[in-house]
C-alpha cells in the first residue's frame, strides 16, 4: 500500500501508471539533500511542540541510518515509492516504526522537493563558479606566457587588424567573468524562500511551525511570504538554465576558434594529445574532440531551458504533476557544464601556442592597412581620402603579389606623397599592435592592466567560494 493510498483509493494504481509517474530514477539525486531538510524540519516540529521530543531525536537518529544506507547504496529505492521523498520515509518507518509516519506532519511532498531542489542547486552553483574560476586562472596564465604573441585578428572570419593572443585570450577571461557574475547573483534568489513548511501544496498549515527556524537551520536567507509562491516557484530553475545556456555558449564559441586554430589551414595552436582522439580508419588523425563536444552540447543545455519555459508557461498557480519535468533537465545541465568546465581548464593550460605561425601569418595580409590610413590621416588628409586611397594601395599590391611592407618607398609615393620612410616602422606587426594604447586596448601595457584587473577579480570569486563552500561543510557536517 502506498502511503498516500491508504483511505481515498479504493484500488491499486495500474503499473503503467506507476512506471509513468515515478520519479525515483533521477530524483534520487536529491536524497542527501532530502534528509537534511527532514533533520531541519523535525527539529522545528519538536522545538514548536508539535511533536515530543523523544519522537524527534528517534526520527533524527533513524534519518541518519537512512542517510547511511543510501549513500553506501545498501538501501532499495523503489518505483512503488514513487520518488525520494517517500522512498526515505517508508525506509524511515522501516527502520524506527509507526514513529517515523510523524516526520510528515505540517510538510508535502510539494513543499520538500522545492526545498531539496534548492539545496542542490546552491551547491552546485558553488561547485561551478570554482570550475569557472579555473578555466579564468587557465586563460590568464597563457595570456603571461604570450604577451608577445602577435596573431592576425578576425571580423566575419576575413583577416582584419593584429592583436595580442592574451588579448584575445582575455575576452573570454571577461566573457567567463560575467559567467560567475551571473551565478553569484543567482545564488541570492536559489538561498531564499525556502519552501519547507509553507504548508504543502498552496494553502499552509494549521500547525503552529516556525519557518524562520528552518531557514537558520539550512543556512537560507529568510522565508517567502507568501505559501502558493513558495511551492510552484520555478524561476531560480530557469534563471539557472539560462545562466548555463550563456556559460556553455562562450565556451562552444571558444571551443569553435580552438577546433580552427588546431587545423592544418590556420595552424596556430595544438592541443595535448590527453585532450584529443584519434580517427579508427586515418592513423594521422589528431581530433579535437572534447572542444567539438562541448560545442555540440550547447544544443543541448539550450534545449533544457526551452524545455523547462514552455513546461511552467500555461501551468496554473501551486503544484502541478508537469512540475515534476523540472529536475532531469536541471540535473543533466549541471553535469553538462561541469564536465566542459573540468575539461577545459586543463586543455587549455597545456594547449601549445604556435607563436612562429601566427606572426608569420600577420606578416603575409593587409591587416595593417588601417594603420596606413591613420598615418595619412595624422598627415592631415581626411579619412575618406585615406581611406580610398589605401585601397588602392591594396589593390596594386594584391596585383603584383606582395603585401604593404614588401613596397618601396617609390611605389607608396605613387599614390601618395605624404607617406614618408617612417612608414615602416608604423605598418610593422609591433607598431601596430601597441599602437591601440587605449583602455581595453590590444597594446601589451593594456593587456597587462587587464590581466592585473581580472587577476583581482579573480580573487575576490575565490573568497566567495570558500565562505559558502564552509557554509555547505557545516550544514552537512550539523
Amino acid at each position: 500500500m502506498k502511503l498516500w493510498g491508504g483511505g481515498r483509493f479504493t484500488k491499486p494504481t495500474n503499473e503503467l501508471v506507476d512506471e509513468y509517474t515515478a520519479s525515483i530514477s533521477f530524483d534520487q539525486k536529491l536524497a542527501q539533500y532530502d534528509i537534511q531538510g527532514s533533520l531541519a524540519h523535525v527539529e522545528m516540529l519538536a522545538k514548536c511542540e508539535i511533536i515530543p521530543k523523544e519522537d524527534a531525536e528517534k526520527i533524527k537518529q533513524g534519518l541518519q541510518v537512512v542517510a547511511e544506507k543510501i549513500a553506501t547504496g545498501k538501501a532499495e529505492l523503489t518505483e512503488a515509492n514513487e520518488d525520494i521523498h517517500m522512498n526515505v520515509e517508508k525506509l524511515l518507518i522501516d527502520e524506527i516504526g509507526a514513529v517515523g509516519g510523524k516526520l510528515h506532519t505540517g510538510r508535502s511532498r510539494n513543499d520538500q522537493v522545492a526545498l531539496d531542489m534548492r539545496l542542490y542547486l546552491r551547491d552546485a552553483l558553488v561547485t561551478l563558479v570554482e570550475l569557472l574560476t579555473k578555466l579564468q586562472d587557465a586563460l590568464i596564465k597563457q595570456s603571461n606566457e604570450n604577451l608577445d604573441t602577435i596573431l592576425p585578428g578576425y571580423t566575419h572570419l576575413q583577416r582584419a587588424q593584429p592583436v595580442l593572443f592574451a588579448h584575445h585570450m582575455m575576452a573570454y577571461v571577461s566573457m567567463f567573468e560575467r559567467d560567475v557574475e551571473r551565478l553569484k547573483d543567482s545564488y541570492k534568489r536559489v538561498n531564499r524562500s525556502p519552501p519547507l513548511g509553507a504548508g504543502g501544496a498552496l494553502a499552509g498549515t494549521t500547525f503552529p511551525i516556525d519557518r524562520h527556524f528552518v531557514a537558520e537551520q539550512l543556512n537560507f536567507d529568510g522565508v517567502v511570504e507568501n505559501s502558493l509562491d513558495a511551492v510552484s516557484d520555478r524561476d531560480f530553475v530557469v534563471e539557472f538554465l539560462s545562466n548555463a545556456s550563456l556559460v556553455i555558449m562562450h565556451l562552444s564559441r571558444l571551443s569553435e576558434e580552438l577546433v580552427q586554430w588546431s587545423s592544418a589551414e590556420f595552424n596556430f595552436i595544438e592541443l595535448d594529445d590527453a585532450f584529443c582522439t584519434g580517427s579508427s580508419m586515418m592513423p594521422q588523425k589528431k581530433n579535437p574532440d572534447v572542444a567539438e563536444l562541448v560545442r555540440g552540447k550547447s544544443g543541448r543545455v539550450y534545449g533544457h531551458l526551452m524545455g523547462m519555459l514552455t513546461t511552467l508557461k500555461g501551468l496554473p498557480i501551486a503544484y502541478n504533476k508537469d512540475m515534476q519535468e523540472d529536475k532531469e533537465g536541471m540535473f543533466d545541465t549541471v553535469e553538462t557544464i561541469k564536465g566542459a568546465l573540468a575539461l577545459f581548464a586543463p586543455m587549455i593550460e597545456t594547449m601549445e601556442v604556435k607563436k612562429d605561425n601566427m606572426y608569420a601569418a600577420v606578416a603575409e595580409d593587409f591587416s595593417n592597412a588601417t594603420d596606413l590610413a591613420d598615418y595619412l590621416v595624422n598627415k592631415g588628409l581626411p579619412f575618406r581620402e585615406a581611406h580610398a586611397v589605401v585601397g588602392q594601395v591594396v589593390l596594386h599590391c594584391i596585383q603584383e603579389n606582395k603585401y604593404l611592407l614588401d613596397l618601396p618607398l617609390e611605389a607608396f609615393k605613387q599614390f601618395s606623397d605624404l607617406i614618408e620612410e617612417d612608414i615602416y616602422q608604423v605598418l610593422s606587426p609591433k607598431t601596430v599592435v601597441n599602437a591601440r594604447d587605449i583602455v581595453g586596448g590590444t597594446a601589451k601595457n593594456r593587456v597587462e592592466d587587464q590581466i592585473k584587473l581580472a587577476s583581482s577579480r579573480l580573487e575576490e570569486s575565490k573568497h566567495w567560494i570558500a565562505v559558502f563552500a564552509e557554509k555547505v561543510n557545516v550544514l552537512k557536517k550539523n
